[in-house]
């Protein structure tokens, strides 16, 4: 396990709130005030070093999150927080219940449907209208070069909810989807 999947995404910081450095958050949580539980936001931005923050304290405002994080104390410094991702340590998140994964923990894995189809590899969530969509990559077994993965070459998008979804083997690292071939 390398030290970046010790850290779980679980929002992203937005626009400045106001003039005192308040920030507005985007929470990947369920509920989205779920995030205001952990004390401990580490901040990651490209090209930047990732730096640990406590929150001071947050709230729903309008239907979103805003925050205030320890030593951000205007717009400006608000500012250059921007698209910065909210993580929390892996080993700070509840234990899943029956039939409840998270996401990081699929991806990777392969997918076969109910017909035996192998789809690919399981790439990223997107988080739809309708509910989460899990993102499919199918390979063509090519490299792009010495130790480089594999080229996409088409991707699958799959709801990701238990009518779908019908078994996950974390140890086998494999997924078993209820995806008909002619939705292929």
């Amino acid at each position: 396990m390398n030290a970046r999947s010790l850290w779980v995404e679980l929002g992203r910081i937005g626009a400045p709130y106001g003039l005192a450095g308040w920030v507005h958050v985007s929470s990947f949580t369920d509920p989205p005030e779920a995030l205001l539980e952990y004390g401990a936001w580490r901040l990651t931005r490209p090209g930047a070093e990732a730096s640990t923050v406590q929150l001071l304290e947050g709230r729903l405002h309008g239907g979103r999150l805003v925050a205030r994080l320890e030593g951000i104390e205007d717009r400006d410094a608000a500012v250059r927080l921007t698209g910065a991702m909210v993580e929390v340590e892996r080993s700070a998140l509840p234990p899943t219940g029956a039939r409840e994964y998270y996401r990081l923990d699929l991806v990777g894995c392969t997918v076969q449907n109910t017909e035996g189809q192998q789809l690919g590899t399981v790439a990223y969530f997107v988080d739809a209208p309708a509910g989460a969509v899990m993102v499919v990559r199918e390979s063509d077994g090519r490299s792009s070069g010495p130790g480089e993965p594999s080229q996409a070459v088409r991707e699958h998008w799959v709801l990701a909810d238990p009518t779908h979804l019908l078994e996950v083997d974390l140890a086998a690292r494999r997924v078993l989807v209820d995806w008909p071939a002619e939705l292929l």
